[in-house]
C-alpha cells in the first residue's frame, strides 16, 4: 500500500494537467521514496518508465531504445534501436497516447549523464525546438543531489532555466510516518519515528505488529537484517574515507554539535577538512547545518556560527546504539546490547525527534489558522537569555539556553514560545516558570504567547495558571492524533 506524498503527487498531477510541455526535475536522497512517488503517479497513465543503470553509454541507448519500441510508434516498424540519443528523445513525440500527455520518466538520469556528457544538451537542444512545444511530460529523476544541484541545474549548463517544475523530494514527516503502524499507541508511534524517521525504505522494514523492542532487536540489530548494514552500504556507496566518515557522524550522534568539538571528538585535528567532510554529509541529506531561528541571513554565511545535526533518526540510532556496540553485534549479543545500551537510553535518545514532532504539529495548525498569530520563521531558538535564579538579584540572571519552539511574526510584535517535554513524569511547575522567565527583556516591546507539549500531562498548578494566561497545553494524544 503506498503511503502519503499527497503534496508530491498534487505537484506532478498538476503539472501533467497544465497545457503545453512539461520538463520537471524530481530529486532527493537516496531512499526518500522517489521512484514509488513516480510509479504511483504513472499508475492509469499512459507512459514510458525508465530505470538508468551505470553501464556504458551504447548499453544505456541500447536499453532505452528497447523500453521506447515497446510502444506503437512509427521507428518500430523499421529500427531494432536509434541511431543516437537525439532520435531516441525525438521519438518522445511519437508516443501514441491520443490526447492524454506523452509521459515519459527517466529514473536516476544522472547514470545516463555520467556515461555521456553530451546528453543535457542533446535534450536541451530538442526542448528549445521542438519537445517544448508538443503536449509532452519528461520528468528526471536523481538520487546525485549535488550533481543535480551544481551540474544539471546550475547556471551556464544546458538544462538552466528549461525545467518547468524543480521538486526536492524530502523525508516524510511525522505524520505520514505514523501512518505505517497505524496500532501503535501514540507514545510508540513518536518512539519509532525517533527510531527510524521519515525514509520510507526504513519505515518498510518495521513490523507493525510487533512491538518497538521487538522491531528494534529483529529489524535493526540482527546481522542480516536489511537495516543493520544498510548505513554502511549507503556510505560506501557515496562516499570514499568511509572510515572519518564514520567517526564524524558518530561524534554528530553523540551530541558534539560545533565544528571544533566534532573535530575533537573524530580525531580529524584540522578543521577545515572536518568542515568539507561534513558539507559533503549535508549534500547526502544525512546532516544539517543549524541556525537559531532569529539569526540573519549574513551571520549564516560565517562558516563558525551555526551546529550540526544528523538529519536522519535513524543515522542518529544506529551511531548512537549500533556502531559502538558493533562487535558485540556480530558475535549474536542482541538481547545483551538492547537490555544495558538501548534500552536504558531509549526514552532520552526520542526527546529531540518529539521537538521536531511538535514543531510539525505547530505548522499543521498555522495551516489551519489555529495560531494566535501567524509566525513568519519558526525552529529552535539558541543564545543568551534571562534564566530563573534564586539567588540572583530580581530572581533573574543571564544564561546560554534554548528553547525548543519560538515561533516570531514578520515584523517580530508577537512571539510562540513553545517547551516540549517527552518523559514518563509530569512538565513541572518549575520548569514552567523557567519557560515564561525566558527572552523577558523583550515582552515590554512583543506580546508573548506559551504552548507546552507534554509526554506525561502537566502539574496541577501549571493547569491553574494557564487557564489565566491562555498558554496552550498539549497532550501527547492531542499531538499525535492531530488531523
Amino acid at each position: 500500500m503506498f503511503i502519503g506524498r499527497e503534496a508530491e503527487l498534487k505537484f506532478l498531477n498538476d503539472k501533467y494537467e497544465e497545457d503545453g510541455g512539461q520538463l520537471l526535475v524530481l530529486y532527493g536522497r537516496r531512499r526518500v521514496g522517489k521512484t514509488e512517488t513516480l510509479r504511483e503517479f504513472c499508475k492509469e497513465k499512459p507512459h514510458v518508465f525508465f530505470s538508468c543503470t551505470q553501464t556504458t553509454d551504447r548499453v544505456q541507448l541500447r536499453n532505452f531504445s528497447s523500453r521506447m519500441l515497446m510502444e506503437d510508434i512509427p521507428a518500430k516498424s523499421y529500427i531494432s534501436e536509434f541511431a543516437d540519443w537525439e532520435k531516441a528523445f525525438r521519438a518522445i513525440s511519437d508516443l501514441p497516447y491520443g490526447d492524454a500527455k506523452k509521459l515519459v520518466v527517466i529514473d536516476e538520469f544522472p547514470y545516463m549523464c555520467r556515461c555521456n556528457k553530451s546528453i543535457p544538451s542533446i535534450l536541451q537542444n530538442l526542448w528549445d525546438a521542438e519537445l517544448r512545444y508538443c503536449n509532452v511530460m519528461i520528468i528526471l529523476c536523481g538520487s546525485a543531489m549535488s550533481f543535480i544541484e551544481k551540474e544539471l541545474l546550475a547556471e551556464k549548463n544546458p538544462l538552466y532555466g528549461r525545467a518547468t517544475g524543480i521538486y526536492k523530494m524530502k523525508e516524510m514527516g511525522f505524520y505520514d510516518a505514523a501512518k505505517f503502524f497505524p496500532d501503535y499507541s501514540a507514545r510508540d508511534k513518536v518512539m519509532a519515528y525517533a527510531v527510524l524517521g521519515g525514509i520510507p525504505h526504513y519505515l518498510r522494514q518495521w513490523n507493525p505488529k510487533l512491538s518497538v523492542d521487538e522491531n528494534i532487536k529483529r529489524n535493526i540489530l540482527t546481522k542480516g537484517c536489511i537495516l543493520y548494514s544498510e548505513v554502511d552500504f549507503l556510505l560506501h556507496q557515496e562516499l570514499r574515507e568511509t572510515p572519518i566518515y564514520n567517526s564524524i557522524i558518530e561524534a554528530v550522534a553523540l551530541g558534539n554539535t560545533r565544528l571544533n568539538d566534532i573535530s575533537q571528538k573524530s580525531l580529524v585535528e584540522d578543521t577545515s577538512k572536518t568542515s568539507v567532510y561534513l558539507k559533503n554529509l549535508i549534500e547526502l541529506g544525512i546532516v544539517q547545518r543549524e541556525f537559531s531561528v532569529d539569526t540573519k541571513t549574513k551571520e549564516q554565511a560565517n562558516s563558525s556560527r551555526g551546529t550540526y545535526r544528523l538529519t536522519d533518526n535513524f543515522f542518529r540510532f544506529w551511531y548512537t546504539f549500533g556502531f559502538a556496540n558493533f562487535s558485540q553485534l556480530e558475535d549474536g549479543d542482541v538481547d545483551g546490547v538492547y537490555e544495558y545500551v538501548v534500552k536504558p537510553a531509549l526514552h532520552e535518545f526520542a526527546a529531540f525527534p518529539f521537538e521536531d514532532v511538535c514543531r510539525e504539529f505547530i505548522r499543521k495548525k498555522q495551516k489551519k489558522n489555529e495560531l494566535p498569530f501567524r509566525y513568519a520563521r519558526m525552529g529552535r531558538w539558541t543564545g543568551k537569555t534571562t534564566v530563573r535564579d534564586e539567588k540572583a538579584a530580581g530572581g533573574l540572571r543571564i544564561a546560554e539556553t534554548e528553547i525548543d519552539l519560538l515561533g516570531i511574526s514578520r515584523e517580530a510584535k508577537e512571539y510562540l514560545i513553545g517547551e516540549c517535554k517527552f518523559k514518563n513524569s509530569p512538565f513541572s511547575y518549575s520548569e514552567y516558570l523557567d519557560t515564561l522567565a525566558k527572552l523577558t527583556p523583550l515582552k515590554e516591546k512583543a506580546k508573548f504567547h506559551y504552548a507546552l507539549f507534554s509526554e506525561s500531562g502537566f502539574d496541577e498548578k501549571i493547569m491553574v495558571d494557564a487557564k489565566k494566561r491562555g498558554t496552550q497545553l498539549y497532550s501527547l494524544d492531542q499531538i499525535v492524533n492531530y488531523r
